[in-house]
């Protein structure tokens, strides 16, 4: 798009192509770019362009550039970091630097443009367009109504989805349901947020409606799995209401609104339920949390993955081009003497978990309308008495990873000194570590080394969503020779097959706890709470870990799900969102300069935080910790890995901890006296420190940022595009104007 086009506004899409891409659903090869009309008259044409979307807009593990086109996915991004769940100071939360939307530095973020506003691959609104091409060619069509209907459902759909992304980070942004021509006179002003939640909930309601005759009565049969269905659209919705009921954009805390979304997505849950979705593996929890781990990692039809992407491990050996696809996700979670790169969860997260008894550690101070655990919370030894999705979500030190080899071979085909295990098959993560210079006992001291020729070790590793090969016949293919497993052009070692499950049974469930809790109603809510503890392995015996008053204290009950919601989802992208809608970083209290009084919180009390008992997270650091050797003198003649530096892998026990087995804790126990005997635990800094005065820096989320601006760009691009109140607006050289809660 050339820069002299500056008065288009979001019309400029319409001057793009179809799209090139040629990433297609499940096995399609076929390429639809560049068609007209009448390719839509053949089924097979119509459904070449359906397949195209989802080649292009499922969601999948975001790298790098892509962060904005995809959802976080639980990586340790701009969304993570601004978390419990990551250390470093991302953007969002550095308080050093405040993000602008006037200037080329320091750009906000853009969720809006993309990178590239001359591509459709690569902005917001080329999404839409390309969808809204479909929905016109097909509706044009001379298919069948059938025929019809049943591809129409699948864009209203994804058009719901992307209109859904772009409202939670603007708030009122320009709706386009129709492809527009590349003039002037086709400008979009921006939609009201109501406006646009209305427009969401029409298209996701008529997806659904479109869908049913196909999808109701069990979903799609087997050689289209995998697509959305009504129960898809169905949730999605229900998300999509969930956040219109929350504090973000219900400032007055309107019950109405929560009890209207209640009412509707009770009456939408049979449906959902009758495409075939439900908890994974309700009923048996399995051993140690075992269905909860199993249930990322199923290729099979799966009732937990209501919205999903599928992979697969074809090596591109045969030409297959965009038919290879990788979850990219276990090559990065596991330890780098496996061939990934390893993800290092904050100390803040480790120390929230539940104990055992389902209640929160004695010593966290961030719920405090929740009842503390009477089991002492060890946090030298924080892998003794937790939730068993503890043991499911992270990985420390003398713990079973266990995987298998595909290809030629194990981890030593990669590296010599790397740990074999029987290929895999017995591999037990042992990332404490040694230094090499300076003293073992400074804090600050970076020069180390890990055991088993880990380079990048910590003291405990993020596990949520990997492929344990003791849970489940392994849905990867390991080739640490470099033969083929290729994803975007370089071989890897991990090519994995898992699928991603952007939307899962689950939040249906919490979603309609937290509309039931906020309509007044919290004894309704409760029973979705005791469903998603029971599949955890929690049992009736005592209230599956829940205190007794969440079904008359709703201020008790709403912090309960939101709680739940951290655990529940630990790494799977959907935390951040959480901290915004309910405005977590500041309760809500610190106004937007500019902003009128509409935008004053005036429900929950003036402040969310308060209102819940929640500890604030501006002002809060997240800090990590690793497990050394105990000897403090020992300091290794070289920076290697070698085991020849390692002082204690002769005192190591012969196997890990078999999280499969029924003595769990007498094991834990065990291992803890190992860990005494031979290792000391030791924080370190995790978010960074002025570099001036060596003050350690602290979460600040501005205000602004809870509704964002457009970037510079973006706003020269489009002129007529009214900037959000509280960003400065490059066109006028003022403060934006737009106002999302005005209808």
């Amino acid at each position: 798009m050339k820069k002299s086009i500056k008065y288009l506004g979001v019309a400029m899409m319409g001057a793009f192509a179809l799209s090139s891409c040629s990433e297609k659903f499940l096995d399609e090869k076929q390429n639809y770019e560049q068609v007209g009309q009448d390719v839509y008259n053949y089924y097979s044409g119509a459904l070449g362009r359906i397949n195209d979307i989802y080649g292009l807009w499922l969601p999948n593990v975001p790298s790098g550039s892509d962060e904005w086109r995809f959802p976080s996915a639980g990586d340790n991004d701009y969304a993570g970091k601004s978390t419990e769940e990551y250390a470093g100071l991302s953007v969002f939360v550095e308080p050093e630097t405040e993000m602008s939307s006037t200037t080329n530095s320091n750009e906000v973020m853009d969720f809006f443009g993309g990178q590239d506003m001359g591509n459709i691959q690569n902005a917001t609104y080329g999404a839409i367009r390309d969808i809204n091409n479909a929905i016109e060619g097909i509706e044009g069509s001379t298919l069948s109504t059938e025929d019809k209907n049943k591809l129409l459902g699948q864009a209203y759909f994804f058009r719901g989805y992307w209109y859904s992304k772009l409202v939670k980070w603007y708030g009122g942004i320009p709706l386009v349901d129709k492809v527009l021509e590349p003039s002037p006179n086709s400008f979009t002003p921006r939609s009201s947020a109501k406006a646009c939640i209305d427009f969401i909930v029409a298209d996701l309601d008529k997806a659904a409606e479109l869908l049913l005759p196909f999808t109701g009565a069990g979903g799609w049969e087997s050689a289209d799995y995998g697509r959305v269905t009504s129960g898809t659209a169905l949730a999605l919705k229900g998300r999509v209401l969930t956040l219109w009921c929350s504090p973000l954009f219900n400032r007055k805390g309107d019950v109405e609104r929560y009890q209207e979304a209640y009412e509707e997505m009770l009456a939408d849950k049979p449906i959902i339920d009758g495409c075939g979705y439900g908890l994974f593996g309700e009923g048996d929890p399995g051993v140690n949390g075992s269905t909860f781990a199993k249930m990322f990692a199923t290729t099979g039809r799966n009732p937990e993955a209501v919205f999903t992407t599928l992979f697969n491990t074809i090596v591109d050996f045969s030409g297959l081009g965009d038919a290879v696809k990788h979850n990219r996700w276990e090559r990065y979670i596991r330890p780098d003497n496996t061939g990934g790169t390893g993800k290092t969860p904050s100390k803040m997260i480790v120390d929230l978990f539940p104990m055992s008894d389902g209640k929160l550690p004695s010593s966290c101070g961030t719920y405090n309308r929740l009842d503390k655990s009477s089991i002492a919370y060890d946090e030298q030894h924080p892998f003794m008495n937790r939730d068993p999705r503890f043991y499911r979500t992270f990985a420390f030190p003398g713990v079973r990873w266990a995987y298998k080899a595909g290809g030629n071979g194990d981890a030593t085909d990669m590296n010599a000194n790397n740990p074999s295990y029987n290929k895999g098959q017995d591999y037990v993560l042992w990332n404490y570590v040694w230094f090499y210079s300076g003293s073992p006992t400074d804090v600050d001291n970076t020069e180390y080394r890990g055991a088993d020729n880990l380079s990048k070790p910590s003291g405990i590793l993020v596990r949520k969503k990997s492929d344990d090969n003791d849970v489940n016949a392994p849905a990867y293919d390991y080739r640490p020779d470099g033969q083929g497993a290729k994803n975007g052009g370089y071989a890897v070692p991990f090519c994995s097959s898992a699928p991603l499950m952007e939307l899962r049974y689950a939040e249906v469930l919490l979603n309609l706890a937290e509309v039931a809790c906020g309509a007044g109603h919290p004894e309704e809510a409760v029973p979705y709470l005791q469903r998603i503890r029971a599949r955890a392995g929690y049992t009736a015996a005592n209230n599956y870990g829940l205190q007794a008053n969440l079904s008359s204290d709703q201020q008790a009950c709403m912090a309960a799900i939101l709680y739940e919601r951290q655990i529940e989802f630990a790494f799977e992208g959907k935390r951040f969102d959480d901290c915004r809608r309910w405005m977590l970083y500041d309760g809500g209290a610190v106004k937007v300069p500019g902003a009128p009084d509409s935008w004053t919180l005036t429900g929950w009390g003036g402040n969310t935080c308060t209102w819940l008992g929640f500890k604030p997270l501006n002002g809060q650091r997240r800090e990590t910790f690793i497990y050394r050797v105990a000897d403090d003198s020992y300091v290794a003649p070289d920076n290697s890995s070698a085991d020849s530096n390692d002082p204690i892998k002769v005192n190591r026990p012969t196997a890990g901890v078999d999280l499969m087995a029924d003595n769990l804790q007498e094991q834990l126990e065990n291992l803890k006296t190992w860990y005494d005997a031979n290792l000391k635990y030791m924080k370190r800094r995790g978010d960074s420190r002025y570099s001036s005065t060596l003050e350690e820096k602290t979460i600040d989320f501005r205000p602004q940022y809870y509704f964002l601006g457009f970037k510079k760009g973006v706003s020269e691009h489009n002129v007529g595009l009214p900037q959000t109140i509280g960003w400065g607006d490059v066109n006028t050289g003022g403060m934006g104007t737009f106002d999302p809660f005005e209808n």
